[in-house]
């Protein structure tokens, strides 16, 4: 499985945008290109760890209401 990959857009509840494969900070009056290289890794490191959870919550969900296999094996 490859690694899941951040979506465009805004962190929630955060003034950093993703778009167009760069991350820029924005308010009412403007928007700035990060161009820090430690600033943005750390940001695409974040936003991956987002995509994964976000994975992960999804597989859970479309696998709720299944029994675990380890419930099920072995007993009647």
């Amino acid at each position: 499985m490859s690694a899941p990959t951040p979506r465009p857009g805004r962190f929630v509840r955060s003034p950093v945008v993703l778009r167009d494969g760069q991350w820029w900070l924005v308010s009412g009056a403007s928007s700035i290109l990060a161009s820090d290289p430690t600033f943005t890794s750390t940001l695409d490191r974040f936003a991956a760890l987002m995509a994964a959870a976000d994975q992960s919550v999804a597989v859970l969900r479309t696998e709720q209401g299944n029994p675990p296999a380890s419930r099920c094996q072995g007993r009647r």
